[in-house]
């Protein structure tokens, strides 16, 4: 987890995200607020901007030739936020010298801009500065994104409040509102009373557009033909609780989206359904037995994710938050935005991030471009990613890409099956970037699950690869070198190769660019920082414990599309000056909507009286697991609290639940006592029987290739031809390179003439010489149960008949090549395969 936020921080509100009951009754601050907001308001004639400006890239109105800064830290504003927002095509539109106040982005005199920016931004926590907020509320954001927009000025603003630093800013913890636990709404499973009213008007005008059905539709299908594909796509758009707030309502009402009529009409048409709908489900009633705390939603609690990154080199940065639409942007900060356009067949993924299974996000050429200008400056780099694989099964794909098609990159992290792989083009490497630097695919580093995976580049120590914080201990094979061979043309690509042939599948949750090489502490602190879209909430338990500002804190984030992860759940107050000794917390469960919810109860082990652990800044951790909980209504609308067996003087009142009589076990067809040897395992037994090692380059490459090929599992009845294609293929790439080489086959067929040819070689007992190290080598002597030797040996010998029958040849060549198809034959037969 990352470090608990410090519980005593007291922060001064200085934006509308902060307004504590206590500025609330402040007049002054609340007059300075209304008055920034109107006149921010006035460059959209008090209003939002419902449309981004045309433009991205920054169109500077001139060079600056005003009053030099008068202070460092004026300076480091002019750096950092006023040459990125003085544009003609962002803030310096309107708050110019002449323009609306406060006039920040005037170009006459950084002086008086810089005082302007300071009445509407707050150093001390950047995201939450009034510049920020007003943007990400739909404020002349100049792409089309606003969470983008309001990123790249969090960013700007934190660079010019040092925020970059190592250390970060601390999450402080402010008392939430108070919600008690009530009756809730929850969807039924079956899907027939969203067919009965919503359904018919989604299937009616939104058909066109969101249905599998139809070419060139969209995620996601609630239009579907399909009423189970419809149903599921379309809970998360809909509140039940205030229809008026549904997605689908907003999108008509609000942004216009695709009417079939008159908006609001549409609007209320769509509304009105919902509420027919949300009138008809049973409401679910909290158990008046239960200990519960008070309730809370996503949206209550506190951000957490990405608090404490070390980015001071960070020159690209996708955190996909976006969700929706076909560009996930680079909200670094660093111009040009290298802005990725992403195929339609790739999804967004629920707490932020990108499904691949097909296609690639591509920037374009020009806006990759300061990749090549800004890694080149240093001569040194670092790719930093948060992935999924989808499989591990798939080799030769590309994860991250600076490339121009499959044989010429400036870099490249990609997968075969458990390896990662990194590529970087230099004076010691080709233009590929080879060789390639991998990690055994032995050591299985590489899994099918979220790893922080971060590759580094530096002239002296070359390639270095750091999985979940941890440096792999291998080293480059060519070691450090130049990069001043870098193309400048080529493009950064995720999920693919800008070809489109070196597809990926899986799932990107963040990825950043360094143009340093980032050390091992640097590394740690990022994957402490976690990823995706984390929040701490504050379950008020004050009532149960006796003393005021007492919270169960849990860290909680969208784990994936479908669920929730509740981790770290501690005991903390607000006050450190009193004392939680003695108090008693037993059996914590995680209710969501009104009731428990029935799966992923991974807290209920808890058993803790509060002691010496607990401490004033950090509170008392109790339990270090973590629970997956369902999504039910949507992350905006799920209301979730805790119930306890104890805590403090308070003890739930609860019926133990009806065990259901166990179920008699299908009496299933009789499995095989036999079976068959895995791919791994046929490598290592044919590397073992030969002397041959399975390095060796020609087995190597064929193992990669016929891999897939082989036997995945050890089931006889699953085993086809395919399976014995490819064992054989391998077989023939062992026995190659045992007969070709000398030393080897001299050991192993010490009386066998490989240089004579096929008329002596194969006459008296020179055919012995060859079957009978082969059998006693491959099939062994004196076991309990195998084949009789002289029909294996009489069978191999009626191959070698038939071979001899098959060609003219007849010197030593064709002596090898019947000696190689012999060994093949045994090799790749039933002794080695049969389990």
């Amino acid at each position: 987890m990352d470090r608990p936020p410090n519980v005593n921080s007291v922060r001064t509100p200085s934006t509308a995200c902060h307004i504590t009951e206590t500025a609330m009754r402040t007049t002054s601050w609340l007059a300075v607020l209304l008055l920034v907001a109107l006149t921010l308001a006035g460059c959209t004639g008090g209003g939002e901007s419902t449309q981004p400006l045309q433009q991205t890239a920054p169109i500077q109105s001139s060079n600056y030739t005003g009053p030099a800064p008068t202070t460092t830290d004026t300076q480091a504003f002019m750096i950092n936020v006023w040459e990125n927002v003085r544009a003609a095509n962002r803030c310096g539109q309107c708050h110019t010298a002449e323009g609306q106040a406060p006039r920040f982005a005037r170009v006459d005199d950084v002086n008086l801009a810089y005082q302007a920016a300071n009445s509407i931004v707050d150093l001390s926590s950047p995201g939450d500065s009034l510049m920020v907020t007003f943007v990400a509320s739909g404020h002349n954001c100049w792409l089309s994104s606003t969470q983008a927009c309001a990123d790249i000025l969090t960013t700007w603003i934190s660079n010019w409040a040092g925020g970059a630093m190592e250390s970060g800013r601390a999450i402080e913890l402010q008392a939430p509102r108070r919600r008690e636990v009530g009756s809730s709404l929850a969807f039924p499973e079956d899907p027939m009373l969203f067919a009965a009213t919503v359904y018919p008007a989604l299937a009616t005008y939104c058909a066109g557009c969101h249905s599998t059905t139809v070419p060139g539709s969209v995620s996601p299908f609630f239009a579907d033909g399909d009423l189970i594909t419809a149903y599921d796509a379309s809970r998360s758009r809909m509140n039940l609780s205030v229809p008026a707030l549904s997605r689908f309502v907003i999108r008509l009402r609000n942004e216009f989206h695709n009417c079939w009529s008159d908006c609001e009409d549409d609007a209320q048409l769509m509304e009105n359904a919902i509420a027919a709908f949300a009138g008809e489900v049973e409401p679910n009633v909290v158990d008046p037995g239960l200990v519960t705390s008070k309730a809370l939603t996503l949206p209550d609690g506190i951000i957490a994710a990405g608090g404490n990154r070390f980015e001071t080199a960070q020159i690209a940065l996708f955190e996909f938050k976006e969700g929706a639409g076909r560009t996930a942007f680079d909200t670094s900060g660093v111009e040009p935005a290298a802005n990725l356009t992403l195929s339609p067949e790739i999804a967004w993924f629920g707490g932020w991030g990108i499904d691949i299974r097909s296609g690639k996000a591509q920037a374009s050429t020009s806006s990759s471009r300061k990749l090549h200008d800004l890694i080149r400056a240093t001569g040194e780099y670092s790719v930093e990613a948060w992935v999924v694989p989808g499989n591990v099964n798939q080799q030769n794909a590309h994860i991250v890409s600076y490339s121009g098609g499959t044989g010429l990159r400036n870099f490249t992290l990609s997968q075969d099956m458990h390896s990662y792989e990194f590529r970087n083009r230099s004076d010691v490497t080709g233009p590929n970037g080879d060789p390639v630097f991998a990690t055994e695919d032995a050591d299985q580093i590489l899994q099918a699950t979220l790893q922080h995976v971060v590759v580094t580049f530096d002239p002296v120590a070359g390639r270095q690869l750091f999985v979940n914080g941890s440096r792999v201990p291998i080293g480059d094979p060519v070691g450090g070198g130049l990069i001043g061979d870098w193309d400048n043309t080529f493009a950064l690509v995720l999920g693919n190769e800008v070809s489109g042939d070196r597809q990926w599948e899986g799932v990107l949750r963040l990825v950043a660019i360094h143009n340093r090489a980032l050390t091992g502490e640097q590394i740690m602190q990022n994957r402490a920082a976690g990823v995706g879209e984390k929040f701490f909430l504050l379950f008020d338990v004050s009532q149960h414990v006796g003393i005021p500002d007492s919270y169960i804190l849990v860290e909680v984030s969208q784990f994936d599309t479908y669920a929730y992860l509740f981790t770290s759940p501690r005991l903390v107050n607000l006050d450190p000056s009193v004392s939680m000794d003695g108090v008693v917390i037993r059996d914590l469960r995680i209710g969501i909507n009104g009731s428990e919810a029935s799966i992923g109860q991974a807290f209920r082990s808890i058993d803790t009286v509060i002691g010496a652990d607990y401490s004033p800044e950090n509170g008392q951790l109790l339990s270090s697991h973590g629970a997956v909980i369902a999504i039910e209504l949507g992350p905006q609308s799920d209301e979730f609290f805790l119930s306890f067996g104890e805590i403090g003087d308070s003890v739930a009142v609860t019926m133990a639940p009806t065990l259901l009589p166990p179920i008699e076990p299908a009496d299933l067809e009789p499995q095989s006592v036999i079976g068959v040897r895995t791919f791994d395992r046929i490598n290592a037994t044919m590397a073992k029987v030969t002397g041959v090692p399975a390095t060796e380059p020609s087995v190597r490459a064929t193992f990669d290739l016929v891999r897939q090929q082989l036997p995945g599992i050890d089931r006889m009845e699953t085993f086809v031809s395919a399976h014995q294609i490819g064992i054989t293929q391998l077989g023939i790439a062992y026995c190659n390179a045992l007969i070709e080489d000398t030393a080897r086959r001299a050991s192993f067929f010490p009386n066998f003439d490989f240089n004579a040819g096929t008329a002596s070689a194969f006459a008296g007992d020179g055919r012995q010489m060859l079957l009978t190290p082969l059998i006693d080598r491959m099939m062994g002597v004196g076991l309990n149960s195998q084949p009789e030797f002289a029909d294996v040996r009489d069978e191999l010998s009626a191959l070698i008949d038939r071979l001899l029958a098959g060609s003219s040849a007849s010197g030593a060549e064709r002596t090898r090549a019947i000696g190689k198809a012999t060994c093949a034959a045994m090799l790749s037969s039933a002794p080695m395969l049969v389990l």
